[in-house]
């Protein structure tokens, strides 16, 4: 078991699905944790405090918008100051638009590539300094199958999370001697609130039952036919954190039910 007792990891986009649960995964293994993200103040305080009744951590929301730098800093030195040092770093946060490219807009692709891409690269420009300070950390960054796949329609999208599979390449090269790693986790369809409700949307517009969206829609691409589970992607980042993983650089882990192996 990955041991954490006395780290803090800071996660974007924790708010709710995949970064809840490597939130949870984290404070399960010992570390304070600092979430990030939107929804409803009652939602997030909820959570929050889950996260600290059940594993006897703290844990503290930052409202950090992941388009805005200061903000993001904020957060960063939010950490820092509450728990007087961000030892693991997830960039989680992100959003989706499907359209043609000719019809594609403009605030959506800036959005997208704001929200997906930069914001990463903010976080990890304000959590380095103190990494290599205390020499070590970890630097989780949740790609995509679409960060070594394309699918049309989604360009910001596809071409944000190529932009994060080069970015943990260059800084795992640029902190390999200062004993922080750098990887990114590319997860195919993950069964989420998110995937879920867009199910019976989905039947409606192509008529189809809900068996038939999941196995010839959703999971098409996915040779297992089966969802990944939050759970599985939060057990694949506690293992990048600890010290088994510590030879583990610059790689892009595939969880996707084998829909990058073609």
């Amino acid at each position: 078991m990955t041991n954490l007792n006395g780290k803090t990891a800071v996660v974007t986009g924790s708010t709710s699905g995949i970064g809840l649960a490597y939130a949870r995964a984290f404070a399960g293994a010992g570390a304070n944790v600092v979430i990030n993200g939107f929804g409803a103040a009652a939602d997030i305080e909820k959570e929050r405090s889950a996260i600290e009744s059940e594993f006897k951590v703290r844990a503290i929301h930052s409202p950090a918008d992941m388009t805005r730098p200061d903000e993001i800093a904020g957060m960063i030195a939010l950490g820092e100051t509450t728990f007087g040092a961000v030892d693991i770093l997830v960039n989680n946060a992100g959003i989706q638009f499907v359209s043609p490219i000719e019809e594609f807009p403009i605030e959506k692709w800036n959005a997208i590539i704001a929200i997906n891409l930069s914001s990463a690269f903010h976080t990890i420009r304000a959590a380095v300094p103190g990494m290599k300070r205390r020499g070590w950390g970890r630097i989780v960054n949740t790609a995509s199958a679409h960060s070594l796949v394309a699918s049309p329609f989604k360009s910001a999208y596809v071409a944000a999370k190529h932009g994060i599979a080069g970015l943990t390449k260059t800084v795992a090269l640029e902190l390999a001697a200062h004993k922080i790693t750098c990887n990114c986790i590319s997860p195919g369809y993950v069964w989420t609130p998110l995937v879920e409700k867009q199910i019976p949307d989905t039947m409606k517009a192509r008529d189809m039952t809900k068996e038939q969206v999941v196995n010839d829609v959703l999971l098409a691409a996915q040779p297992t036919k089966q969802f990944v589970t939050v759970e599985q992607v939060a057990a694949l980042a506690l293992y990048l954190c600890g010290d088994d993983a510590a030879q583990i650089t610059g790689s892009n882990l595939s969880i996707d039910g084998g829909w990058t192996a073609a």
